[in-house]
Formats: C-alpha cells, sequence, structure tokens
C-alpha cells in the first residue's frame, strides 16, 4: 500500500511494505509523529493493507507491547480511529482461518438458519410447542422438535428440528416470537411468619403502640443517628429514643427503655415492614412481654401513618435534616428521657379528631377547639372509662403531681435550654476534600 504523505503542501508516496520489523516500525513512529497520513483507495484497500500487516508481522505470535506498537502503526497509516481499528483485528482474526475478506462478516449456517430458513410457520409452531409445555428449558423443546419430526413424522418440524439449543433461545427473544407470546409474572408478597399482617385494632383503649424510625442523614458516606418513635394509637402518648445503629446490638437495649417509659401496659406492637422490628430477635422480646405484633400491610399507607405524622411534626421539627454522628446517640437519648419526652407528654397540646358520619355515609374526622389535649389529659379520660391499664406503681394522681411540678411554658423552655445545650456540644466531623 503507497500512503500519502503531506508535508507543507507536498504529497510524498511511501512504500510501507519495507518495514519488516517491530524496532523499524516503532522508528517510523517516532520519526513521523508530525507527519499527517492520508491513506489513499477506498476501505477495501485500506482493509488490505490491514490483513496484509497483521499477516506479515504475525500478529496474534506478539506480545503485548508488540501488538500496541502494531495497532498505533496501523491507526497512523489506516486513517482508522483506534477503536475502529480494533475492531477489524478482531474481525481478521476470527475470519482468516475461513478465508474471508476482513470487509465482510463471517459466515455462519446457524446465522443463515435463522434469517433465512426460519419462517413464519416455523415461529408458530415453537410458541404452540412453548405453551404447551409451559416454557420449559432449551434443551427440552429442542428434544421435542426432534421427536416431533423423527419420531411422530409431522414434516411440518423439518427445520426446528434442526435448531440449536442456543439459537432457540435467540427466537424466543425475536420480534416475531414476542409478538405472539408475551408472559407476565406478577409481584409476590414477601412472606414472613413474624408478625401479624393487619392494622392494630385498639377499640378505644391506650395500650396500641406505633413505631417507627428516621435516619439523621450520611454525611461522605458515614451514617448519622437514628431516632425511634413509638407513639400509642389512641392517646398519643410518645416516646422518642435514639440509637447508633439498627443492629440488635444497639435496637433491642433501647425497645426495652422505650416500653418502661410509658406508664400503661403495652398490649399491641404495629410497626412497617422494615427489618429492625420485623426479626426473630424483636419476635422474641414481644412474645416474653405478651405484646401482640403487627405490621403494615400492602397498599394501605395509613396503617402507620400516625407515627409517621409524628417524625414530621416532632423529630424534623426539633431536631432538623442536617447530619449527627453516631457518637451522639447516647446524650441526644439522655435528653429524650430526661427533658423532651415529658414535655410531650405532660404539655405539648396534640389534636384528637372526631368522627363524623356525613350525608353520603362516610365517616370523616374533625378537628374541634374542645378535642385539643396532651396526651396525660387524654389518657385520664380514658382512665375514667376505663380504657387504661396503669403498670404497678402508677397511678393517675402520680402522673397529675408530675404535670403540676411546672407550668407548660416552663417545662417548654426548660426543653429548649436542655436543647440549645446538646446542639452545642455536637463538634461536626470535617469534610474531606
Amino acid at each position: 500500500m503507497r500512503c500519502g504523505l503531506i508535508i507543507a503542501r507536498m504529497v510524498i508516496d511511501m512504500n510501507e511494505a519495507r518495514l519488516m520489523t517491530i524496532e523499524q516500525i516503532e522508528q517510523f513512529l517516532s520519526a513521523s509523529t508530525l507527519i499527517e497520513f492520508s491513506a489513499a483507495g477506498d476501505n477495501g484497500e485500506r482493509y488490505g493493507h490491514i490483513s496484509r500487516v497483521l499477516t506479515r508481522f504475525d500478529y496474534p505470535g506478539r506480545n503485548k507491547r508488540e501488538r500496541g506498537i502494531l495497532l498505533r502503526y496501523l491507526q497512523h497509516t489506516s486513517g482508522y480511529s483506534r477503536a475502529q481499528v480494533t475492531r477489524l483485528v478482531t474481525r481478521w482474526q476470527r475470519n482468516r482461518l475461513a478465508a474471508v475478506p476482513l470487509g465482510q462478516a463471517l459466515p455462519c449456517p446457524c446465522r443463515a438458519l435463522l434469517c433465512a430458513s426460519i419462517t413464519a410457520l416455523d415461529v408458530e409452531l415453537l410458541v404452540e410447542m412453548d405453551q404447551a409445555h409451559e416454557d420449559v428449558c432449551g434443551p427440552a423443546i429442542a428434544h421435542l422438535l426432534q421427536r416431533a419430526y423423527r419420531d411422530y413424522d409431522d414434516p411440518r418440524y423439518e427445520r426446528l428440528a434442526t435448531l440449536s439449543v442456543s439459537h432457540l433461545y435467540n427466537l424466543r427473544k425475536s420480534a416475531g416470537y414476542q409478538a405472539q407470546r408475551r408472559s407476565f409474572t406478577k409481584t409476590r408478597p414477601v412472606c414472613h411468619a413474624i408478625g401479624v399482617r393487619k392494622a392494630p385494632g385498639p377499640e378505644g383503649r391506650a395500650g396500641f403502640v406505633r413505631i417507627d424510625t428516621v435516619h439523621q442523614g450520611d454525611q461522605d458516606g458515614v451514617k448519622g443517628v437514628y431516632h425511634i418513635t413509638c407513639v400509642d394509637a389512641v392517646s398519643q402518648w410518645q416516646v422518642e429514643a435514639c440509637v447508633q445503629g439498627l443492629s440488635e446490638a444497639f435496637l433491642l437495649p433501647v425497645l426495652t427503655l422505650i416500653m418502661d417509659q410509658f406508664p400503661f401496659v403495652i398490649a399491641g406492637f404495629h410497626s412497617d415492614n422494615g427489618s429492625e422490628y420485623i426479626n426473630h430477635k424483636v419476635a422474641k422480646l414481644l412474645e416474653k412481654l405478651r405484646i401482640e405484633q403487627t405490621k403494615s400491610r400492602s397498599r394501605h399507607s395509613n396503617d402507620n401513618a400516625l407515627a409517621e405524622s409524628k417524625n414530621a411534626s416532632v423529630v424534623r421539627k426539633h431536631m432538623g435534616y442536617d447530619h449527627i454522628p453516631q457518637a451522639y446517640a447516647k446524650p441526644i437519648n439522655a435528653f429524650y428521657q430526661q427533658t423532651f419526652n415529658p414535655w410531650l407528654n405532660l404539655h405539648r397540646p396534640c389534636l384528637f379528631p372526631t368522627l363524623i358520619r356525613n350525608a353520603k355515609g362516610k365517616l370523616v374526622k374533625r378537628y374541634k377547639h374542645e378535642d385539643v389535649k396532651t396526651p396525660l389529659e387524654r389518657l385520664l379520660l380514658l382512665d375514667a372509662e376505663g380504657l387504661v391499664t396503669f403498670k404497678p406503681g402508677i397511678t393517675r394522681d402520680t402522673l397529675k403531681i408530675q404535670a403540676k411540678s411546672q407550668t407548660d411554658l416552663a417545662a417548654a423552655q426548660a426543653m429548649q435550654r436542655a436543647k440549645r445545650e446538646l446542639f452545642a456540644s455536637f463538634v461536626k466531623p470535617k469534610r474531606r476534600a
């Protein structure tokens, strides 16, 4: 091949066949870096040049370094990009034993069979066979196609009887096959024996709690603390806690601490389907305390809505969204237990709905002014109706005395001071450059 060298508007022809060694190729490349090559001829001539160079230098027998030099040389002299040269070299290696020109694809009997011999009737027969046997594996279908032609003398299966298993799978992916055969698999629900999948049914009684977890964000791939919100479904008595992580070593002791802070006996424990609560360790703990464990149902977003709403109105409002390192889980937990939870339940008002049946007979919620109460006030009303079972040593009088020890304003101010001191103790890690 003669390559045109364009140097200062002069065109010089060069016979590259005189380069016979890798060293000469390497010297040529370093001497011609400033020379622009313009290969003459069409693609067929370029293909021939690449084939001759690869054959003359025995490309398959060269080491990695020498192959790289040859590829750079072919890129330089053919005018193709490195990616195109690599594709042509790969095709040359695949076709050279069959003596096929570089610009043509390697003939394949199976490909020719699929493209030319397989007809629409054959596709219909394959679809019929797959439907009847409910999509068994390829080798089994290939064997059935062979039996249909060989043992049952059905001439319609003559072409399909010679079909290989690999091309049978390719035929299943073809547009003609897919147009006649589509199979859909329904999403299978997660089946776990732990917990009962239902909404909690407190029937107006206190003691059926709902629980959810809030993550305090990541920073540079490092996890923050986790807040745990546990709230009673009827009285809205709420307990907040904080853990370093959701492993059993951190979560189980905190769950016990949460249940100890409720003044009444817990009868139901409801969560979503997260593995932090739906596991054998938590189930064993609840079984020991004789607490019914329930979990949310699919397509019923209201099953755990109360706990999720408390995450927004309480946790995010007071703790924010910024990352808090896991090392501060213990002081946050102390703040919750000593200051925050007493303020939530004894001094912070909540809205309790009144159910009203409208003209269409549907129950709707209405929030009236007289329904605004603190969780303690709501709990005392339930106690008057006999719908609360207090723990031993706790009475309505002891709870009243605790609430009267300071006013609502003083309790809120004390909580805010404690929260400022808590946040002032946080030392945020420096961001990596």
